[in-house]
C-alpha cells in the first residue's frame, strides 16, 4: 500500500487540484483579453504537461519501454482533459471546449517530448568518456 500511495498519491493530487480550479465560476481576469487568454493557455499546457509526468512516474515500473510509457501517460492526460472539460460545461459561468482538450493534450506531449529528449542525452556516451 505504501509503494501504491508513494506512486500514485502525487498524480492523484495534481487530478484533484485541477478539478478544483475548474470547479471555480469565478475565475480572475489578467489584463488585456489576450494576455488573459494566453496566460491561460499556458497554464493548461503546463498542468496537463505535469500530470503527464506524474503519470509516467507512476507507470514506471509497468512498462519496460519508455515509448509504450509515455504514450500511455499521455492518453490517460487526455482523456482526464476531456473529463474536465465535460465537468466544466456543468460549472456556472465556464464551458468546456475541445481547443482546451487539444492544449492539454500538446502540454502533455510536450512533456512527454522533452523526457525522451532526457533520456537520450542520458543514453549517449559522453563525448569526453569517449575520445580517451
Amino acid at each position: 500500500m505504501k509503494q501504491f500511495l508513494r506512486h500514485w498519491l502525487p498524480p492523484l493530487v495534481w487530478m484533484a487540484l485541477i478539478f478544483m480550479v475548474s470547479a471555480r465560476s469565478d475565475l480572475p481576469h489578467i489584463g488585456e483579453r489576450w494576455l488573459d487568454i494566453l496566460l491561460k493557455k499556458i497554464g493548461h499546457a503546463v498542468a496537463y504537461g505535469v500530470l503527464a509526468w506524474l503519470y509516467r512516474r507512476a507507470l514506471h515500473r509497468h512498462f519496460s519501454t519508455g515509448s509504450t510509457l509515455r504514450t500511455i501517460s499521455i492518453g490517460l492526460s487526455v482523456a482526464y482533459a476531456l473529463s474536465d472539460e465535460y465537468h466544466q460545461t456543468f460549472v456556472p459561468g465556464r464551458n468546456g471546449t475541445l481547443v482546451d482538450v487539444a492544449v492539454d493534450g500538446a502540454g502533455a506531449c510536450g512533456a512527454m517530448l522533452l523526457d525522451w529528449w532526457q533520456e537520450r542525452r542520458r543514453a549517449l556516451p559522453r563525448q569526453g568518456s569517449a575520445a580517451q
